[in-house]
């Protein structure tokens, strides 16, 4: 392969608008002066839809790539998070959509019960309404009606980041084909018994009023007490310890237990103690539960009010007393303390037992303490009948998947999470008291209280033949539903031809905040339904935090709209910057200097461009010879060919952020900088296929980077690649380059770096020296034995960019001028006469000027400072100006009086 036949050109003279840059341009026919993204971005992306380029289709005669995007919520607005997340995937889909894969990126929003019920409810009460007010029916109508209003809200916002989602395929969690996908699984699991329902203790939002599984609690270290006190022995003056650090919970004490091989205790098992304020007798019981070595080794048990108080009451047939409501209120087995808050209940619980002397003492604490992940409330553990997931045989086999390599988290240490919440897994409650949401499938009979567990109601009950029902209340946990989005949106339970063609899907995009909460969830459920993973790899991309390394978020005032950036930088410069040092799994801080940067970038692409497309003539692309192909254009060739062969692999592993580094150091640099001002001087030269040899490299070479910077910046790629010759309607479906080794010249790069280096050494010395581009200077080589010919070629490059009168090689030091100044290169010495670079009468007296000047301002300065009615009446700021501009002054001079003698010295 040669490198014609990569882009296919026949004329450039076919496409329009090229012209030389002496001649007058028309507006029309040449991209713009300035690259403006918000006069392309939207008519691009209309484009791209129009032209169904998005559509992921079953072709047999492709591979599948199939990506499901992580639903955000209805309720949501895009923010950073959002931003990277939907960036790292349109990058992946976008490269192996020209990498001739069928691609396919299934998008779609999820109902979020608990967050978009708050949302409406808090509407509702501007309005003075409550749910209650206007119904289940009535509150459900607002709710789809609020998804309506609000649900496409991201999906606009998602277009404006470029994602190429198969919009045709939008899915939403409460859709029909979700819903009944989620009813066929909550069946399926009831029959095989992994689903039951049963009092346990859950954890409970008083705000939200609803159940919590684990994965939606949120622990947060905090300063608390523990309180030490005195239960009363019945018929005994003795008393026992016990230290709580929730008082409240007391009220519902049945038990007080303590180890049956403590000493200490042993004498008290199966005696009676009197329960502070409630005056009531409970037992004292033996359990090998207690930790004889935490705090006194005499615990307190309440069974409605902790999770491990709950299975001691179950071992001891103890009584279940709550003492709150579903508020977080005391109730009314809590005494005189009914109606009151739980910390209400505890300020008043605390003072009484001082007032009874049976507050041994108070000791601080920091602990771990549960919130509610919506709403930040204090989680508050109660006993609830709930509906329940059986997990552990559920979690076996999705373990094993990712043992056995079947399923791998990038990078792998992310395993470790998974591992660590599969293998201490709790049953998951999956029941939620709302009524936004999949309304779970259970009826129970009016009659006999059966419970029926069906898609719909059923007509009578099969045990005592009533005809009257009544469906469960509550709702699924959103998770339920998100569990199996990777194979409902393919068409489960039907055996579609999408499911059966891209499931299992590809990759996984996801932060590592909700590996949990979602990804472990989606492989069990992939394999208990589908029987097999969802997805080979779990990408894993960090957080977006501010540029302090703090997280985005209201309370600080420091979020940052992505809508927002795009409209100053446009959506190609936001990616870039997102991508930019991205590391799978690290967090990483939003820097507006790197947008600016990643825009500076995407300026110097549109006018390398427009250089070259404005030299485009009438002019007919022949395959330069190889051998007769000019050493840059064999080093641009090789060099583009090596970054193919590298972007491709490091996007294989999912290293996107080395990737862009690749693209922007090889673009910038090598392409712009380099080799574009390498081959100026043959573009405005007179031999014809040396400037033939050049356009051609450079439109190769142009064409294809923007086909490798394509995934990473949709948006100007394809502007400018529409204005180069081409085939095909776009950038996005063209093929993607490949590497050839064929093109690769490791002698043309070892050469061509030997002329660079040589460059940029005689580039130091100038800018050391402050000698401007306009004076020109010799430059004398004495070369390695084997780069003489590369110099004695090199002298246009040396002109052109290291601003030499003439190159001169000599053999030995011999030949040097006097008074020269050096440098070593790899591949030689170099050496400039120092009177080529300054003319040393003139820049001393320049220099002399600059030292009298800075005498008069020192002087003036100094003066002021000297002046006690300045420094009293002046304003303080006016004072410490004047005395930084003498120090100024001052470390300046010192400097202009260094470089006179400095150059006193040489002249002498």
């Amino acid at each position: 392969m040669g490198i014609l036949e990569d882009i296919g050109i026949k004329r450039y003279s076919d496409v329009k608008g090229y012209i030389q840059e002496d001649k007058k341009m028309s507006e029309e026919k040449i991209i713009a002066k300035t690259y403006d993204p918000n006069q392309v971005e939207d008519r691009i992306y209309k484009e791209w839809m129009d032209k169904g380029y998005f559509r992921g289709e079953v072709d047999r005669n492709k591979k599948p790539f199939c990506i499901v995007i992580p639903p955000p919520n209805i309720t949501g607005e895009l923010h950073m998070g959002h931003a990277l997340d939907n960036a790292l995937q349109d990058t992946l889909i976008r490269w192996r959509r020209m990498q001739g894969y069928s691609a396919l990126w299934v998008p779609g929003t999820d109902h979020a019960s608990i967050a978009t019920e708050a949302k409406i409810v808090e509407a509702m009460a501007k309005e003075g309404i409550t749910k209650n007010d206007i119904g289940r029916e009535g509150f459900l109508e607002r709710a789809w009606e609020w998804k309506e209003k609000y649900g496409g809200r991201i999906t606009d916002q998602l277009k404006k980041l470029g994602s190429s989602l198969d919009w045709s395929r939008e899915r939403f969690t409460m859709d029909e084909g979700c819903s009944h996908a989620v009813t066929e699984v909550f069946i399926r699991l009831f029959k095989d018994g992994l689903i039951y329902q049963g009092d346990r203790i859950i954890n409970w939002c008083p705000a939200c009023k609803t159940a919590l599984s684990d994965a939606e609690v949120e622990h947060q270290e905090q300063q608390g007490f523990f309180w030490h006190i005195l239960y009363p022995i019945k018929d005994s003056h003795e008393k026992l310890t016990i230290a709580t650090t929730r008082p409240e919970t007391m009220l519902g004490d049945t038990a007080v237990a303590v180890h049956p091989d403590d000493e200490r205790y042993r004498h008290l098992i199966g005696k009676t103690i009197i329960l502070p304020l409630m005056n009531k007798e409970i037992p004292i019981i033996a359990d090998e539960y207690v930790d004889r070595e935490m705090g006194t080794g005499a615990v307190k048990i309440t069974p409605a009010h902790d999770p491990n108080d709950f299975e001691v009451g179950m071992r001891h047939g103890l009584q279940n007393i709550r003492v709150m409501d579903d508020g977080g209120v005391m109730n009314e087995n809590a005494g005189e303390y009914r109606g009151l808050d739980r910390y209400q209940a505890r300020e008043r619980i605390i003072e009484e037992l001082k007032t009874q002397g049976l507050l041994a003492k108070t000791e601080n604490h920091t602990h771990n303490i549960g919130h509610c992940y919506r709403c930040d409330t204090v989680v508050e553990p109660i006993i609830s009948k709930q509906w329940f997931v059986k997990m552990e045989p559920l979690a076996e086999p999705a373990i094993e998947a990712v043992r056995d390599g079947r399923v791998q988290f990038v990078p792998q240490r992310f395993s470790k999470i998974y591992y660590n919440w599969m293998e201490n897994i709790r049953d998951w409650c999956i029941s939620r008291q709302l009524w936004w949401g999949h309304r779970i499938p259970a009826y129970y009979c009016k009659g006999c209280n059966a419970t029926v567990v069906a898609k719909e109601m059923p007509d009578s009950c099969e045990k005592c033949g009533s005809t009257e029902f009544k469906q469960d209340e509550d709702v699924l946990d959103t998770w339920f539903s998100s569990a199996l989005w990777p194979f409902s949106v393919l068409g489960w339970p039907e055996q579609t031809e999408e499911l059966e063609y891209f499931y299992p899907t590809s990759v996984l995009v996801t932060g590592y905040d909700i590996i949990f909460f979602w990804v472990a969830r989606m492989i069990f459920s992939g394999l208990k339904h589908m029987g097999e993973i969802p997805f080979p790899d779990v990408f894993i991309h960090g957080m977006v935090k501010d540029s302090q390394g703090r997280w985005m978020s209201k309370s600080l005032g420091n979020g940052i709209d992505p809508l927002e950036i795009i409209a100053e930088y446009g959506t190609d410069a936001l990616r870039f910057s997102l991508l930019t040092g991205n590391s799978p799994g690290n967090d990483m801080r939003f820097y507006y200097e790197r947008v600016e940067a990643a825009r500076n970038f995407a300026n110097k692409i549109w006018n390398a461009s427009r250089f070259i497309l404005m030299n485009l003539d009438d002019w007919t692309a022949t395959k330069p010879n190889s051998e007769n192909m000019a050493l840059p254009d064999r080093w641009i060739v090789s060099r583009y060919n090596r970054l193919v062969g590298e972007v491709t692999e490091n996007l294989d592993r999912y290293e996107l952020g080395i990737a862009v580094s690749k693209l922007y150091d090889f673009i910038w640099s090598e392409f712009c900088d380099w080799y574009i001002e390498l081959v100026k001087p043959r573009l405005y030269g007179e031999d014809r296929a040396e400037k033939e040899s050049a356009l051609f490299t450079l439109t190769y070479v142009l064409s294809n980077a923007l086909k490798l910077l394509h995934p990473f910046m949709p948006f100007i790629t394809e502007e400018i690649w529409q204005h180069l010759p081409h085939d095909g309607e776009s950038i996005m479906i063209s093929p993607w380059p490949e590497y050839n080794e064929e093109e690769v010249d490791p002698d043309a790069e070892d050469r061509m770096e030997a002329v660079m280096d040589a460059i940029r050494s005689i580039r130091n010395i100038r800018a050391e020296m402050d000698v401007p581009p306009s004076r020109k200077a010799q430059i004398i080589i004495i070369p390695s034995p084997d780069y003489k010919e590369v110099f004695e070629n090199g002298e246009v490059y040396f002109q052109k960019l290291a601003y030499a009168s003439r190159v001169t090689l000599i053999k030995d030091e011999k030949e040097i001028p006097e008074n020269s100044v050096s440098a070593v290169s790899q591949k030689g010495q170099l050496f400039m006469p120092l009177e080529d670079l300054i003319d040393f009468r003139k820049e001393i007296e320049r220099l002399n000027q600059e030292k009298e000047n800075l005498d008069k301002e020192i002087a003036r300065a100094g003066g002021k400072l000297s002046n006690e009615k300045f420094v009293e009446r002046a304003p303080a700021h006016i004072v410490e100006e004047e005395r930084e501009k003498l120090n100024k002054y001052h470390d300046m001079r010192e400097k202009v009086v260094e470089r006179i003698e400095h150059l006193n010295k040489i002249k002498n």
